[in-house]
């Protein structure tokens, strides 16, 4: 299961990001869900696992538009503030056409209230728990609920939140972007797996991802994107496949080849527009990455 945000996105595809009161018109626009853990749910459903959202959101009419898109794909989406009035935030995304390249504008969830209800079932029959850093004081308390019962836990850091640090303690895989820095400084990597992670690693776009795996340093390469269209979601796909293999396979000798085959999904997802266009290829796309998992 997953647990974090749920955005609005409306994608725009553009010739370049304007610059200072410059106006344009945009070359294609698309309204569609999004958030890290919400992309990654999506990923892990679409690549055969089945997958449960939780999050909080609120009953609004963009909360029906995302919950509409999301049950479409056979997700069981638990939203916290379900009997609240309230609607995800709304997220600008910026394409350039000829690189691929996306810019973000998002409220995130910051006027999401802190204090969260959770029921102690959100995580009944869940074999993996997939935390985004967002809606940070649930994200804590239910990592640590996880743990207790067994169950591994896996961080996506886009970046370093406040509250990241309390959320570590109970997370087994970190997976961070390059944007991720820690506060004292120093080697990311070191940093996770001195709070206890057994597998770290930090991505670097289309560059190689670097890993610390129990002590160990190790590099799993990232394929070169055939037919690049935008890179828009490619690090939560990555999360999401890696979520779907690590259901099957939890276990630190399967990690780098799970990450593997999550580098391999994250890239070909980047030959299709916005963050789910190759959602409708996955078949196809199964038959290209058999046997192609090895690091």
């Amino acid at each position: 299961m997953a647990f974090g945000l749920v955005t609005v996105d409306h994608q725009l595809l553009v010739d370049q990001v304007p610059g200072s009161n410059q106006k344009m018109v945009a070359l294609r626009s698309d309204l569609e869900f999004g958030g890290p853990a919400t992309n990654a749910a999506a990923t892990a459903q679409v690549l055969g696992t089945p997958t449960r959202l939780v999050t909080a959101t609120g009953s609004g009419a963009l909360t029906s538009f995302a919950a509409t898109q999301l049950g479409a794909l056979g997700i069981d989406v638990v939203d916290l503030l379900a009997n609240q009035a309230g609607n995800p935030p709304v997220s600008t995304v910026l394409v350039t056409q000829s690189t691929g390249d996306r810019a973000v504008v998002s409220a995130n969830a910051v006027a999401v209230r802190p204090d969260l209800p959770l029921s102690g079932r959100e995580l009944d029959s869940a074999a993996l728990l997939l935390v985004d850093g967002h809606h940070m004081d649930a994200a804590a308390r239910l990592a640590a609920e996880a743990r207790a019962r067994g169950i591994a836990v896996l961080f996506d850091g886009g970046s370093w939140k406040a509250g990241t640090e309390a959320l570590l303690a109970q997370v087994d895989v970190a997976v961070v972007s390059r944007d991720f820095a820690v506060p004292v400084g120093g080697d990311v990597l070191d940093y996770l797996a001195a709070k206890g992670c057994w597998a770290a690693a930090q991505t670097a776009g289309q560059g190689s991802i670097r890993v610390l795996l129990n002590g160990a340093h190790h590099t799993v390469a990232v394929p070169p994107v055939a037919g690049l269209i935008d890179t828009l979601g490619a690090g939560d796909v990555l999360h999401g496949a890696l979520a779907h293999r690590m259901t099957h396979d939890p276990s630190p000798a399967a990690f780098l080849t799970n990450l593997a085959y999550a580098a391999k999904v994250a890239t070909a997802s980047c030959a299709y527009a916005g963050a789910h266009g190759w959602f409708s290829h996955v078949s196809e796309l199964d038959l290209a990455w058999q046997g192609a998992a090895e690091p």
